[in-house]
């Protein structure tokens, strides 16, 4: 095969002619028209309406269910319940690999959790369904529900986040804290916290000659199909997902989860087409969300303020039915320098649905409380608490001794410091104020993330006609990846976008990974990048070896591909276009495939992470105690920067949720019922415009040649880590109480 040049060639892409380029979004128009189909919006014809029952406890049975009522209502079709109910094949209960967690698919009559679907109504109009599953008037016998982290006994999990050690260490941490000139022993705790992205979770499935059709926004289309047909003993091939757009997602709708499986089943009993679109209550339960913590950490300093000790331990919970296990304390691991450093977990089982991936999943809980209690140790040392952080700056991974790939946080320091002003911060707390006698607070946070990739496949096609394409399952849930993937993928074929066309949105396309971890465009852009690749190296291979070509007998590498043309590498004024090539050759397209997956060998030898710091500011009423954040700068660096505005607008989205995490969110939990009282957008509080101040996100510089072979890193999860704490320590600084409960209220500050 031809060694070919391409004009984007990872050497020479942050130069191309589509990548870091801050093109707008090309799907901005749909959406904005109402044209951008999702899946709620598909109507098969002969299209049913499904409505969930869902338990009104959260821990016990049910013992009856009035199903001759239901099936009253008129346009009522059925009523399936764990007596009555199609047959899945594989057994709900079991979580045999890392993404088949346990779901709930009516498999008996126990409650497991409060919002656990107990049966479901099939009828002609989502009216009729609706009243048929209110008519269902569901008995229960019910135990005494565990809903707190004290509920239950604790013990230490098998392993935290994706297969990691539940505890880490090196080094002696009760010596080094013995032998600190100065050490703290705080405790912090974070809420229960549910995804709530604008689309709820919906289904639309049908049975269509034998083979399964279903319309669900998911972040993983591949992922589905497999687990469907797994679930519904089908063929692969036999069953077709689409997704083309999502209105987000968050983690939340990486997995299938059991109102999904519920609403296939529902199709296969009354044998039409069913849609089951989730109510927003109905999202606060089998969906996953962030588990609460608590979370205790140690830190001892010597008489210059370097840490002797790091100890973090995080108070964790899964459900009392499945196995998933925030790394919380993980945090500590990649970001401070210290001789001792230990990180560990324990667990308790409570009745809630089982927490799952929620952005910056463990990364998020844990840097709220180790910046918290940096910033603390900082205090105690008489130190600035940036001063610190450079002070304790760890030039290699602390826990793991590794080399970092790349890791420009020196420069995110530099540039945040100045463009926020963080030079004139008074030492001490309460000591500004603003024109109306606020309180004004001036906080730090340090932000990381790993850099994570998955295995994915693109296929790429020339055309006759000079233009091209790329086929792989692309998802895009707000964050962009239409546009930055069409960037991608242009610049793999060497062409302007305008003669570019992505074709993503279902599972027929290659299986360019899941879109969750920030490794959606790492995982799927280079397997983007490496099918556009090996498209033009058979493209030159044709042409090289053609007479009538003036690229004839070129040569190995002897070529290089610029705006739909092969060029000769020793005299760029000879070449001809692609087009020309293939009519020469009497081709209708060539296909080129490509693959991404993570280099085992340079993951063994770096550490991978994303930096970055965030400034905060806040304002604080003395007397009230209320807060209001007045601005946050953030400057990061991920690696080579695809489309510079998209990724501003993941930072932005990221440190809007840290500012959620710090001030605003927390699902509000009844000690007595196990049930959320505040399970809708009304009273679950999330930043509104109001609440958002005014923000800037400076993209560094960062050449990072181990990650993978284009050089990128994810933003999505970044901006939630860092922010969080950078707001908590702003909110210290202006009233001089440290807040140790999140999200903070103003009854902690009074």
């Amino acid at each position: 095969m031809i060694d070919i040049a391409l004009s984007n060639d990872p050497a020479r892409a942050r130069h191309g002619a589509n990548s870091g380029q801050p093109l707008t979004r090309h799907d901005g128009p749909l959406k904005v028209t109402g044209r951008a189909t999702y899946a709620a919006d598909q109507r098969p014809e002969g299209l049913l309406h499904a409505a969930l029952a869902t338990a009104t406890i959260s821990r016990g049975r049910v013992v009856f269910l009035d199903v001759a009522a239901a099936k009253a209502q008129p346009g009522v079709v059925a009523v399936m319940t764990p007596a009555d109910k199609p047959a899945i094949f594989v057994n709900p209960d079991v979580h045999d690999q890392p993404f088949n967690f346990c779901f709930q698919a009516l498999q008996d009559d126990k409650v497991r959790y409060a919002g656990q679907p107990i049966a479901v109504v099939i009828a002609e109009t989502l009216e009729a369904a609706t009243e048929g599953a209110a008519l269902l008037a569901p008995v229960y016998e019910s135990l005494p529900p565990r809903a707190h982290l004290d509920a239950a006994e604790s013990y230490t999990p098998p392993y935290v986040g994706i297969g990691h050690p539940a505890i880490a260490e090196k080094g002696d941490v009760e010596a080094g804290l013995k032998g600190a000139a100065r050490a703290i022993d705080v405790t912090y705790e974070t809420p229960a916290q549910y995804h709530n992205a604008m689309e709820p979770h919906v289904v639309v499935a049908a049975f269509e000659g034998g083979k399964l059709v279903v319309d669900t926004p998911t972040q993983g289309l591949a992922m589905t199909r497999a687990r469907l047909a797994q679930i519904f003993a089908l063929p692969p091939a036999d069953v077709l997902v689409r997704s083309p757009f999502l209105g987000g997602g968050f983690g939340a709708k990486g997995l299938l989860s059991g109102p999904i499986v519920l609403g296939v089943m529902a199709a296969k009993m009354a044998g039409r087409p069913v849609k089951l679109v989730m109510t927003r209550t109905q999202l606060y339960g089998p969906f996953g969300h962030r588990q609460p913590t608590r979370q205790r950490l140690r830190l001892g300093v010597d008489g210059e303020g370097r840490l002797t000790a790091l100890a973090h331990h995080a108070k964790i919970a899964t459900s009392s039915f499945d196995d998933f296990y925030e790394g919380a304390a993980d945090a500590s691991h990649t970001l401070y320098a210290s001789p001792a450093i230990r990180t560990s977990h324990e667990a308790v089982r409570l009745d809630t649905g089982t927490p799952l991936f929620m952005r910056a999943p463990g990364e998020a809980s844990g840097s709220i409380a180790l910046e918290s209690a940096i910033d603390e140790i900082a205090a105690a040392a008489g130190i600035d608490p940036l001063q610190f952080r450079l002070l304790n700056y760890a030039e290699t991974e602390p826990i793991s001794g590794k080399p970092f790939s790349s890791k420009a946080l020196r420069e995110c320091f530099a540039q945040g410091a100045k463009a926020f002003g963080w030079a004139g911060r008074p030492l001490a707390p309460r000591q500004m104020r603003d024109k109306d006698g606020l309180l004004v607070g001036w906080g730090v946070g340090v932000a990381t993330f790993p850099a994570v990739m998955f295995q994915g496949t693109a296929r790429a096609v020339l055309k006759a006609d000079g233009s091209g394409a790329v086929e792989a399952t692309v998802h895009d849930m707000g964050q962009g990846a239409l546009t930055a993937m069409a960037q991608i993928g242009a610049d793999a074929l060497a062409l302007p976008l305008e003669k570019f066309e992505l074709r993503s949105g279902t599972s027929e396309s290659p299986d360019a990974g899941l879109a969750g971890g920030s490794g959606h465009t790492a995982t799927a852009g280079l397997a983007i990048h490496n099918a556009g690749a090996d498209a033009l190296a058979k493209l030159a291979e044709i042409a090289t070896q053609d007479p009538q070509s003036p690229l004839y007998g070129a040569g190995n590498a002897g070529l290089i591909a610029r705006d739909g043309r092969l060029l000769r590498r020793d005299d760029e004024t000879r070449g001809e276009p692609y087009a020309a090539i293939l009519a020469r050759a009497g081709l209708a397209e060539i296909v080129g495939e490509g693959s991404g997956a993570a280099n085992a060998d340079l993951q063994k030898q770096y550490a991978m992470h994303a930096h970055g710091a965030v400034f905060a500011e806040v304002k604080v009423d003395p007397d009230l105690g209320m807060v209001r954040a007045s601005r946050i700068v953030g400057a990061f660096a991920a690696g080579r920067i695809i489309n510079p505005r998209l990724v501003q607008s993941q930072y932005f989205g990221g440190m809007i949720w840290g500012l959620s995490f710090a001030l605003h969110e927390e699902a509000v939990i009844d000690r007595r019922t196990g049930r959320i009282v505040n399970a809708n957008l009304g009273e679950y509080y999330v930043p509104t415009n109001a609440d958002v101040p005014p923000m800037q996100a400076l993209l560094i510089e960062e050449h990072d040649p181990f990650v993978n072979a284009l050089g990128i890193k994810g933003v999505g999860e970044i901006g939630v880590t860092g922010t969080a704490g950078a707001v908590a320590n702003a909110v210290w600084h202006a009233m001089g109480v440290r807040p140790q409960r999140f999200p903070i209220r103003p009854e902690a500050l009074m």
